[in-house]
């Protein structure tokens, strides 16, 4: 619900809007007070016609850019074809995305689903299957290693291993299987496997935790010790993945390959929903018919989108893009630690910026941002997140780290 002390200076116009979404829509958000109308790029038009900087892409959904003509054209042109068969029959999209995504990831075969809390639940279940039917785990025994400060969704199984109270607490009874340790300790990973453990999931950047980055040994080593223990290693990419952190995958920057990648957000482009589990037929192939599914899973509009997607990721610009202008925004940003920033962690175009509490809330420097036309998000209470579309030119990224730095000049002054 929005804070009325944060709507002065705002137009009625967008406090008659805002008001509406208070009145009819569930409080399960605490959006900054701006009401978007139009998007294009890196930019976003409120209903006055006031322009913004966009620096959170919807999470890394938007990393190619508000309304990309080139993917938009793909799904304008697939809307007046045909938008939803259901899997019970095949339809002319699926299987060239299907194609190439699993040809990008360098695997056999992909599982398509729609949101991103949706791969992660697909995952948990090919992998105790997998643990099962190939491992030869006991019935019902499996577990899953997973991480402290981890986000990969809010579905009840998924906050069953939540330490997030406000995503865990008062949701219970919670699904038993998971056993939690450190992030970025690959000896409590080895340390917690038994003869049960079937997966460790893992998150290769923590994003909602604050673009948690871990030691460069980590994944490596997760990637050792899964294999040495016959244990699956699920990588979630669906923030990390796809251009955002200066490769394919963050797992590419670190020079490992999971058994399986959780993809979403970017793979529909702001456009469509549209997730995937990514991996080989030894471990996909568990799945039979009837076994799992989805009425939207892999329909015609998504794949249409998701395959374009995968095209524009081929060509490799993308990733190099982010890479480039990544290392200008991770500089500028630490210019700033001392001066009202205690750390900043930034990988390609992705960065946490954890601010000084005698300083200012992270929030409170986001609502300074939103008055000079920048948007972006706070978590944790002192850490806002950055992470502007990939298409954002070197301009409107400097006018961004200047921006930030005069609101910190505010702050201390």
């Amino acid at each position: 619900m929005t804070n009325h002390d944060e709507l002065a200076g705002v137009s009625e116009a967008q406090q008659a809007a805002i008001a509406v979404v208070d009145a009819h829509a569930a409080h399960n958000y605490h959006p900054l007070p701006v009401v978007v109308a139009e998007a294009t790029g890196a930019t976003v038009t409120d209903i006055d016609g006031k322009v913004y900087l966009d620096c959170l892409a919807a999470y890394s959904a938007v990393n190619f850019g508000h309304c990309n003509p080139e993917l938009t054209k793909v799904a304008k042109e697939q809307l007046d074809k045909v938008t939803l068969t259901s899997r019970a029959f095949h339809s002319e999209a699926l299987g060239p995305f299907a194609e190439a995504l699993a040809r990008l990831a360098k695997k056999d075969m992909i599982l398509p689903m729609n949101t991103g809390a949706e791969a992660v639940e697909s995952a948990i279940k090919v992998a105790r299957k997998w643990g099962y039917e190939v491992k030869g785990v006991a019935a019902d025994q499996a577990n899953i290693i997973v991480m402290e400060g981890n986000f990969h969704g809010r579905t009840t199984t998924i906050i069953s291993f939540s330490d997030d109270p406000e995503a865990h607490d008062n949701y219970g009874p919670f699904t038993p299987g998971f056993v939690t340790v450190p992030y970025g300790d690959a000896d409590a990973i080895e340390a917690a496997i038994d003869e049960n453990t079937v997966a460790v999931l893992v998150e290769p950047i923590q994003g909602e935790a604050g673009v948690g980055i871990p030691p460069a040994d980590y994944l490596p080593r997760v990637r050792e010790i899964t294999r040495e223990h016959n244990v699956l290693f699920i990588a979630d990419e669906i923030q990390s993945g796809l251009g955002r952190c200066g490769a394919t995958f963050q797992c590419d920057n670190v020079g490992v390959v999971p058994d399986l990648y959780l993809l979403g957000k970017a793979l529909g482009a702001g456009i469509v929903p549209v997730s995937a589990v990514v991996g080989n037929t030894d471990v996909l192939g568990v799945l039979k018919p009837g076994q799992h599914g989805s009425t939207f899973g892999g329909n015609p509009l998504a794949a249409a989108v998701g395959l374009a997607v995968v095209q524009l990721l081929e060509t490799g610009e993308m990733q190099e893009r982010a890479k480039t202008l990544g290392a200008r925004l991770g500089a500028g940003l630490r210019a700033f630690e001392g001066k009202g920033v205690t750390e900043v962690r930034c990988q390609g175009l992705w960065a946490g910026v954890d601010i000084d509490p005698e300083v200012a809330t992270a929030r409170e420097v986001c609502q300074r941002l939103l008055a000079r036309g920048i948007l972006a998000k706070d978590t944790h209470g002192q850490t806002v997140r950055l992470a502007p579309p990939i298409v954002i030119t070197e301009e409107q990224l400097e006018w961004a780290i200047t921006q930030f730095g005069e609101v910190l000049a505010e702050l201390l002054a």
